[in-house]
């Protein structure tokens, strides 16, 4: 299930109380009176994409006063100079948390509350705590570093899936804790303590003498295993009147729908329900549907008024980031709507994240076949070494680079574009040329486009490249690379958050010394390369996607009109005319003369009997 469609937000009696008015935007809810930020999330698993400094870097950035995680928590390869400090704002995540190969003593998640687990780590965990420590060794002496405390003191449920803490010598408390008031029952719970004499006992005021870490505030907090029988599920105290609502998780304030401290369906307005009100309504009177002035869109696990800017609305009332397969994406009145396709649809891909792609770290040799004839996938493409050079570990031969060319046909990626390896022999992203729009709508921490150190790189050659919905540009180490520093990125992005990084490309008078600059028919915004098919804009107008000084108006061959700054040809059924215009428009009801017969208001090679 897309996490998308699960989201949920805290403390909904807090924002009705206080009159507070959400605007949720692509990949953020900001409200009025504090700031709730959602952040994506990722899906790497315990692989390092960077180098310890860049990916602990890129973590901050994704996280930093993110509250809600839609996707996965994944906190790995952290070294022990590293502040996780900016953990603290994160209060629910709809997939999976994976603590794992962490130097650090201590991961400091203390506001987290509720793991959804609508992703699980090894197809049965919403939360893995794994191999964190690392083994100093010297000539005189050997010694152990790692994760000794886990301040998960707010967590207090697990909507699916179980719990996995193993390999860690020095964590201690971890068996202490009631997990069966966490997980749900027929959940795995897999923990293996450490053996470290260091650690230190829980609190003796905490219940039952369970603790995530010593300390009376570390203690942990029961919602379950201590209710009355009267209670469905979550509760506050141990009193009936201290059961929560049916639709709270993780617990509650007081016995109303509008107590949860979140929600365990959908929020609307501050009250937690099981559906959003419908858009449609039947009327009994005229026995039709009918407009339902309260309707609203799912949206996550939040209901509202419209969807979001770079989501699709479907006929089940959703917003949602791909269409079905068997449906498009269209627009009308502004608003992306999915429809049945009239016809054959345009071919629709799975890209990795995505279908059997889901755990795919990267375009390989085993993959690239199901992307021939595609013209929109739905995901993200990474390009990196093992795409070219293979993986010994999973047995993954070498990739073919002239099968990128599958991607010529591509016009859409709903996902991110990551390059991080390129042949040789290609000195542009030419096998992207006609992709239009990056909507973003999953990202590389924050990013949904980036070139790096791809050292033979000379252009992007994105020439058809027009709109990137959501999320920022890093184009950085790719030193023999021209042509990046034009005014042309703020118009290709929707929102004005999102930023263009450029660092350590070719330098400008480098590129200017090597008559690297755009065509001189290239108008002020820029271009992607060489010559006048790779400008962003025309300075005088363009034909076949190629910027030329003129159209063929009144001489030349063949005869064109101009619209939109764009030469067109006339029909074949104009007569040629010089000194004047020889049509106005595309038909052959629009020709200035007819170059054989007219038959009515139209242009033919026959005349009529």
């Amino acid at each position: 299930m897309n996490p998308l469609l699960n989201m949920r937000f805290t403390k909904p009696s807090l924002f009705r109380e206080l009159g507070i008015v959400c605007l949720v935007l692509i990949s953020a809810v900001w409200c009025s009176v504090s700031e709730r930020k959602v952040c994506q999330g990722t899906n790497n698993k315990l692989t390092q994409l960077a180098q310890p400094d860049d990916h602990y870097r890129a973590m901050v950035r994704m996280y930093s006063n993110c509250s809600i995680v839609l996707e996965n928590l994944e906190i790995t390869n952290i070294q022990e100079y590293h502040d996780l400090s900016f953990l603290m704002s994160i209060e629910e995540v709809g997939g999976y948390v994976l603590i794992g190969i962490n130097y650090v003593d201590v991961i400091p998640l203390g506001n987290l509350r509720l793991i959804r687990g609508h992703s699980l780590f090894d197809g049965k965990y919403a939360l893995a705590v794994v191999a964190n420590f690392h083994r100093n060794e010297s000539l005189e002496n050997s010694s152990i570093n790692g994760l000794r405390e886990l301040r998960l003191k707010s967590l207090t449920e697990i909507l699916k899936g179980g719990v996995k803490i193993s390999h860690n010598p020095l964590l201690c408390n971890v068996d202490t804790i009631q997990w069966l008031d966490i997980v749900q029952d027929d959940s795995d719970v897999n923990v293996s303590i450490g053996t470290d004499p260091q650690c230190i006992r829980c609190d003796s005021t905490c219940f039952n003498g369970s603790c995530w870490a010593p300390g009376p505030e570390n203690c942990q907090t029961l919602t379950r295993l201590k209710c009355a029988e009267q209670c469905s599920r979550r509760c506050r105290g141990p009193k009936p009147s201290d059961c929560c609502s049916e639709h709270c998780a993780a617990g509650c304030t007081g016995p109303r729908a509008t107590d949860c401290l979140a929600c365990r369906d959908f929020q609307d307005e501050g009250t937690c329900k099981d559906a959003c009100p419908r858009l449609m309504l039947y009327d009994p009177n005229n026995h039709q549907l009918v407009p339902n002035p309260n309707g609203k869109y799912n949206f996550g696990a939040t209901c509202v008024k419209k969807c979001p800017y770079n989501f699709v609305v479907t006929d089940h009332d959703a917003c949602v980031r791909t269409c079905s397969s068997n449906m498009h994406e269209v627009e009308e009145n502004g608003i992306r709507k999915c429809k049945q396709c009239d016809g054959l649809c345009p071919k629709v891909c799975n890209g990795l994240g995505t279908g059997a792609l889901v755990n795919t770290i990267a375009v390989n040799a085993t993959n690239i076949d199901s992307f021939i004839n595609c013209t929109k996938i739905n995901g993200h493409i990474t390009i990196m070494k093992m795409t070219f050079q293979g993986d010994v570990f999973t047995n993954t031969p070498s990739m073919d680079p002239v099968k990128l060319d599958y991607f010529k046909t591509v016009k859409e990626i709903s996902g991110f574009l990551l390059i991080k390896d390129w042949p040789k022999h290609l000195k542009s992203l030419s096998p992207f040329e006609n992709l239009e729009i990056i909507r973003g709508r999953t990202k590389h921490n924050t990013v949904s486009f980036a070139a790096i150190n791809i050292t033979h790189l000379e252009h992007l050659g994105l020439r058809s490249l027009k709109e990137i919905s959501d999320g920022d540009v890093v184009v950085k180490y790719n030193r023999q690379l021209c042509y990046v520093d034009g005014s042309y990125w703020p118009k290709l992005f929707r929102s004005e958050k999102q930023r263009i990084r450029t660092e350590n490309n070719a330098a400008m008078h480098t590129c200017e010394q090597q008559n690297n600059t755009c065509d001189s028919m290239c108008g002020e915004e820029g271009c992607w390369g060489p010559g006048p098919s790779m400008c962003v804009s025309c300075k005088h107008v363009s034909r076949r996607e190629r910027c030329v000084g003129h159209c063929n108006l009144l001489d030349g061959d063949p005869r064109e009109f101009i619209s939109e700054n764009v030469c067109l040809e006339c029909d074949p059924e104009c007569k040629i005319l010089n000194g004047t215009s020889s049509c106005s428009g595309p038909g052959a009801d629009q020709c200035t003369e007819c170059a054989q017969f007219k038959d009515g208001s139209h242009c033919s090679r026959c005349a009529r009997p």
